[in-house]
């Protein structure tokens, strides 16, 4: 597929670039009610989906050193945000769950994430917001890509 002369591809990537970093940015700051750091917001949304893991599994999951991790659920279960127990089958090891606490920080940040939505969309008016409409099975693709 060739480049429209009038928004070249390197100038298209580069503005949609900035563009997206700049809303998840808000996205993150709106949705972000108890100021936890991106490596404790990606460790709780993980426990959320993955149900109880090991230290070295998230952090495998999560990319980082199992140092790192032990460090940051350090943190979240000094905040109450995650338990430990014991493993099932390893005696030797230590499973991280969420706290009833935990699921409802979870929980708050979807709401605080759809709300500012919302809030965002309605100021839009009717054709930007077809556009928008129109836009969502493209960035859908990409992402798939």
């Amino acid at each position: 597929m060739s480049a429209d002369p009038d928004h070249p591809l390197d100038t298209v990537v580069a503005d949609l670039t900035l563009a997206i970093g700049q809303f998840v940015r808000r996205l993150r700051s709106e949705a972000n009610p108890s100021e936890l750091n991106l490596s404790q917001m990606g460790t709780l949304a993980r426990l959320e989906r993955g149900g109880a893991m090991t230290t070295a599994d998230l952090a495998r999951e999560e990319s980082m050193k199992p140092q790192s991790m032990g460090a940051i659920l350090a943190g979240l279960e000094q905040e109450g945000l995650v338990y430990r127990q014991p493993h099932p089958t390893d005696g030797r090891q230590v499973l991280f769950d969420l706290t009833p606490k935990g699921v409802e920080e979870r929980r708050q940040r979807r709401i605080a994430k759809r709300d500012w939505l919302v809030a965002a969309a309605a100021k839009l008016d009717p054709a930007e917001l077809h556009a928008l409409v129109a836009a969502i099975p493209l960035i859908r693709r990409m992402g798939e890509s």
